[in-house]
Parts: structure tokens; sequence; C-alpha cells
């Protein structure tokens, strides 16, 4: 790939998330065809898996070995409280093999294997290492080893989200989307199902999967698909660059919102769109592959308005953010103003909720209905 600044950085990101890539589906469809006994639940009720632990001692240990372990700060979701407990050892030991079968792969993606099998105790501690809060100085890894894990256990969207914040600034971010159709159309079947099953223009064997990554001065966003088999990651020349869409007419936009009720108002994006005049039904996606669907051109809006007292968290946007304004999108809060990665593991200062458009002239109107429509609402 072309020289430039991050450049090396970037194209670890590329290939540890390829191989994360790989981990996830595996472990998915695992999941899928099981009863789901390798699902867990974390202290705030949201569902964790042997991926995300897994994803996250491989990300750890790989950036670790290559950086220097001194040198390097994660910022990432999980913790060991839960494997480190008496009755999860047959959770933990999932964990060590998913991660050592991984790690055994890495070859094939342009990254070191361990000399030997890595033990318990190393799985921990990588694990336990992505333990920085960030903040305004200084560069930090950020990681969301599963983002969308509620999707990824129903065999559905979810993300695997690398990003990398320098001095409190965004300077790459890299977006893997195993279940992600590479065709518009097959996206556009997938959530609308408007076509007869007779004239399907999708089966269920349709390619999918992707990484989608941009950095900072490296001229767009940029696509490709995933490995398959017995493939070798071969970047970038593989790469397309993918734009935002055209479209400004409210009517003809096609508006994301994520799908749980939790940390998102739903009726309060439903009065917006009508004021605004969208006029299609919203497509509520699973994870970070809403901003996905932006940089590729495959929807025009995300909106998110979390109820109140919920705090969004730096990996939940971090590479989606970046990967967006590469592709010539616009992010911000509802007030108009860039988001802060600068403040720690939360996105402190959030102006009531975030928006993301492909372009200024959508992106100005839900801005001017936010206000308009604000102080009615319940948030």
């Amino acid at each position: 790939m072309e020289d430039g600044e991050f450049s090396m950085e970037l194209d670890m990101a590329v290939r540890v998330v390829h191989l994360a890539c790989a981990l996830c589906r595996r472990v998915q469809e695992g999941l899928v065809s099981a009863d789901n006994a390798q699902v867990m639940t974390k202290d705030d009720d949201s569902p964790v898996t042997i991926a995300d632990w897994s994803v996250q001692a491989t990300v750890s240990w790989i950036l670790s070995e290559y950086f220097g372990s001194k040198n390097v700060s994660i910022v990432a979701e999980e913790d060991v409280q839960t494997l480190s407990k008496p009755d999860s050892r047959t959770l933990l030991s999932a964990v060590v093999k998913t991660v050592n079968e991984c790690l055994a792969e890495a070859q094939r993606y342009g990254l070191q294997c361990p000399p030997s099998e890595l033990g318990t105790s190393e799985i921990l501690e990588a694990i336990s290492r992505c333990n920085s809060t960030g903040g305004p100085t200084g560069r930090h890894w950020v990681l969301d080893p599963v983002d969308g894990t509620l999707g990824f256990v129903r065999g559905d969207q979810y993300a695997v989200a690398l990003a990398l914040i320098e001095n409190g600034e965004v300077v790459l971010g890299v977006l893997g989307c195993p279940n992600y159709p590479l065709k518009k159309e097959c996206f556009d079947y997938h959530y609308k199902a408007a076509t007869p099953k007779s004239s399907q223009p999708c089966s269920d064997t349709f390619e999918k999967g992707c990484v989608i990554y941009a950095r900072r001065s490296y001229g767009g966003a940029w696509m490709r698909p995933l490995v398959h088999g017995d493939e070798k990651l071969e970047w970038p020349n593989s790469a397309s660059l993918v734009r935002v869409s055209s479209i400004d007419d409210p009517a003809l936009a096609t508006f994301c919102e994520p799908v749980e009720k939790r940390n998102s108002n739903h009726s309060f994006t439903a009065g917006l769109a009508h004021s605004v005049g969208l006029r299609k039904q919203p497509l509520r996606v699973y994870s970070m592959v809403k901003y996905a669907a932006i940089a590729r051109g495959d929807a025009e809006i995300f909106m998110k308005f979390a109820r109140t007292g919920y705090r969004e968290k730096i990996w939940d946007h971090a590479a989606g953010v970046i990967i967006v304004e590469a592709a010539g999108g616009v992010v911000t809060d509802a007030g108009g103003r860039p988001l802060d990665f600068s403040r720690g593991i939360y996105l402190e200062g959030l102006d009531r909720g975030i928006i993301v458009c492909s372009g200024p002239i959508l992106h100005e109107k839900i801005i001017g209905a936010v206000y308009a429509s604000w102080d009615s609402s319940s948030l």
C-alpha cells in the first residue's frame, strides 16, 4: 500500500481485522447451530460470547507483539471478570482454544504466529491489557471486538471495529462486516424483503463479508471483500474506493437506526423522519454496519438518540466516523458539533444524539428538525 502517515498502522489494522472476522465467522456458525450455551450476560444485561473475548485477546496479542506491549495502549469493551470465575472454566477453555486456532492461521493474513500455543494466563493477560481509558494525549487503539453481539448471536449483522486515536483525534478506522452483502441490491433485499421468493435477486449463498477502512489523508474510504477458504489476504490491490450516496431528497433517502430500543428512542426518530420528509421505512440494523451502509452509499442517514442515562462509548463510533467522513459524509452530534474522542471511554459532552448523513443538505435538515422538536420530546 502507499506510504504516508499511519500507513504501517493501517496495514496492521486491516490484517488483524480480517483475521478477527474469520474467527467470528467460525464462532457464529457454531452459535447459530447450537443451543447458545456459550452466550453470557454482562452486568448491564448485554450479551457477550466467546468471540468477544477471543477477538480481544487475538487483537491485543498481535498489536502488542508488533508494536511492543509497553508501547501499546488499547481501549476495549471486555474484561476478564466473568472468565475468571470458578464456574467459567468451560467458557475460558473455549476462549483459549478459539484464540489458538485463530492465531495458527495468522500467516494467511500476513501476520506473525506465536512460536507455540498461548496458555490460559497469557490469553487472560492479553484481554486484561486492554484497560486503557484513552484521553486527550498519546496514541490509543480503540477496539470493539464484536459490535452488535445480539445480531451476532442471531446470525444477523455485526462488526469488528478497530480505530487509532492520536492526541484525541481518530486517525484511522477499520470495520470488518462479515455478514454484509457485497451487492447493494442484496443489502436492500435483506432488510426490505419486498421481493417475492420466486424472484429473489439474492440467494442464501450470495457473496457477503467485507472490510472497510480509512486513514487520515489517505484519499477516501476503501473496501475489500473478506477472504474465503484457503485464500490468502492480498491487499490493497483488490480494494475499491467507496463513496456516499448523492441522494439529497429526503423522500428518496434511506434511514437507518439501531434495532434495540434499550439505548435508542425509536419514537423520537420516527417523528424527526416525518418532519424532515423521510418517506421510507427505517432499516433497523445491528452494529456499526450502519456506518458502513452510509459510507458505501447503501443508505443516506443514521440517527441515534439514546434514552436518559445512556452514555455513548467511543468504541461504538470511532472507526465508523472516520470511514464515513473519508467517504464524503457528515457526522456530528445533534447540535451540529463534531464528536469528541479525547475525553476517555465515553463521548462526553454529546449534544442529545448522533446524526450521520451522506451529505450536508440532509444533515442540515435533520439538525433543524431536532431543534424544532426537541423541547416537546420526552428524552
